[in-house]
């Protein structure tokens, strides 16, 4: 089976391709911007004229798309995740080739959910900004092009290679930066907020499923179950030996200054619940969450942070996760503590 993989270089994209190439059925050929590309080609500028020629000469079975951006201004999110994604359906179109499309959305689509509840595939989306709504007007382009395709909505990534300026991308950046200067307390700004992280390995598993199967329309990528961040952090702290308490600011300015400590009990984390000296106020917004408030009482605010990967998704997001059982025979089986334990070795080798 030929591979045709767009975006290999993505955050996404290299699992996958790891994926594909561990399967020796599989011919993977690499199409994107980088050099180490088989074939250099920009999505975003280049025609669909030139790509279908492309297509007919290499005639995959299979195209994966991975390729897009999370941040930038309207204009640029427009050009990555939309136009580049037309691009790919008019040249697939007039291709000869008829390959199976398995494009990568993301939960951002869907927007913020009802405390409590499990986001299923015939929910109406209502993306919360600018990258929402790219990625589901992209979605839709697929949808309705005709294709032999499949739409998997992916909800929070996490693991290997997980982006500095993501949540707990973040949250671990800060958590070292606090151990190498011997602090003993962070002051963390939304971790109330709720996501269903899901193991970037397992993501690239659902792909190699999705490329396999008949199934068409959008199926969610998730392990359905939300997490607060306030747990992932106590588990982040566990697994990286910081024995100091990790308050939230937004509570800690609700309660009038009682800063809420991370509790072992929540999470198995061992972590220390009394506040010391020599502090970091460390605003780390959660994706979807608004910046920080002002922090603990006698404590200046922490500056407002714009996150560079904002999903508008509010404080709760949970998939539904059936129709991925259902029609790609695949569940997540990373647990989380092992994806946050490969966040901080590499957070962990910036020391």
């Amino acid at each position: 089976m030929r591979v045709l993989l767009l975006g290999s270089n993505g955050y996404l994209g290299r699992h996958v391709a790891d994926r594909l190439l561990a399967d020796p059925a599989v011919q993977l050929v690499v199409l994107g911007r980088e050099d180490a590309a088989d074939v250099r080609f920009d999505l975003a500028s280049g025609s669909p004229g030139a790509l279908s020629r492309f297509l007919d000469a290499v005639h995959p079975s299979v195209v994966v798309n991975c390729a897009g951006t999370t941040r930038g201004g309207t204009r640029e999110l427009t050009r990555q995740n939309i136009v580049a994604v037309a691009t790919v359906c008019e040249a697939m179109r007039r291709s000869d080739c008829g390959a199976r499309l398995v494009h990568l959305g993301c939960s951002a689509e869907y927007g913020p959910s009802p405390l409590g509840s499990s986001t299923l595939e015939e929910t109406l989306p209502r993306p919360g900004g600018p990258y929402g709504v790219s990625k589901l007007a992209a979605t839709e382009l697929v949808l309705a092009s005709g294709l032999d395709a499949v739409v998997l909505r992916v909800f929070s990534p996490v693991g290997p290679g997980t982006p500095a300026g993501s949540p707990l991308g973040r949250l671990a950046e800060a958590m070292r930066r606090a151990m190498q200067a011997g602090e003993s307390e962070l002051r963390v700004a939304g971790l109330g907020v709720q996501r269903d992280f899901v193991d970037v390995r397992d993501v690239a598993r659902a792909v190699h499923a999705a490329s396999l199967s008949a199934a068409k329309g959008v199926i969610n990528i998730g392990t359905g179950r939300a997490v607060r961040i306030r747990e992932a952090a106590a588990v982040l702290a566990r697994v990286a030996g910081f024995g100091g308490a990790v308050h939230d600011v937004e509570t800690a300015s609700q309660r009038g200054g009682a800063p809420l400590a991370v509790a072992a009990a929540q999470a198995q984390a061992g972590i220390l619940a009394a506040r010391q000296p020599g502090s970091a106020a460390v605003p780390i917004p959660a994706q979807g969450a608004a910046p920080g408030a002002a922090g603990a009482e006698q404590s200046p605010a922490p500056p407002a942070l714009a996150h560079p990967h904002p999903d508008g998704c509010g404080n709760w997001q949970q998939a539904d996760v059936r129709t991925a059982r259902e029609r790609l025979g695949w569940r997540a089986g990373t647990a989380l503590e092992e994806s946050l334990a490969d966040i901080w070795m590499e957070a962990a080798c910036r020391i």
